[in-house]
């Protein structure tokens, strides 16, 4: 029987999380997992133990859904403001990604975002005002409002406004 079941003792990305029996390569458990300290085997003495493991992973759970929650009633209130490099007859020169909203998101208003929790059908490659959906887990998202100019049309249209 090439696979085995353990008991996690931490969240493991991309297996699962603390008190999940997993079915695992023999190999993977018996050379990581165990010697580790990340899991144990899954028989039927430990299985009774995974309450504790259980209320361990509900209080992390609950700590990430009140910071995720924190994080987005800041993003809320924040505007974004990116300029595009355009050239002659308004052609864009590049375009603006999840790197530059994560890295405008962490300077402007000192909230840190991972690129991948930033959704985005497509680099947005025309000037104007968008809303930025970002999904931050635990099915809590924020929309966050960007307003993109071209970099010849910036200095221009601030002057206006004051």
């Amino acid at each position: 029987m090439p696979n085995t079941q353990v008991i996690l003792k931490e969240q493991i990305k991309g297996l699962g999380a603390e008190a999940d029996v997993v079915s695992v390569k023999r190999g993977f458990a018996r050379n990581f997992l165990l010697p580790q300290g990340k899991a144990y085997e899954a028989t039927k003495g430990n299985l009774r133990y995974t309450e504790r493991l259980k209320a361990v992973r509900a209080e992390r759970e609950a700590k990430e859904v009140g910071e995720a929650e924190k994080i987005a009633s800041k993003l809320k209130k924040v505007k974004l403001k990116l300029t595009l490099s355009t050239g002659q007859g308004g052609k864009a020169f590049g375009s603006i990604t999840t790197i530059d909203i994560a890295k405008a998101l962490s300077e402007e208003s000192k909230i840190e975002v991972d690129r991948h929790m930033i959704v985005l059908e497509k680099p947005i490659k025309s000037t104007g005002n968008f809303e930025i959906v970002v999904k931050l887990g635990h099915e809590i998202t924020a929309t966050v409002k960007l307003n993109v100019s071209a970099a010849g049309e910036a200095a221009p249209a601030e002057d206006d406004a004051e």
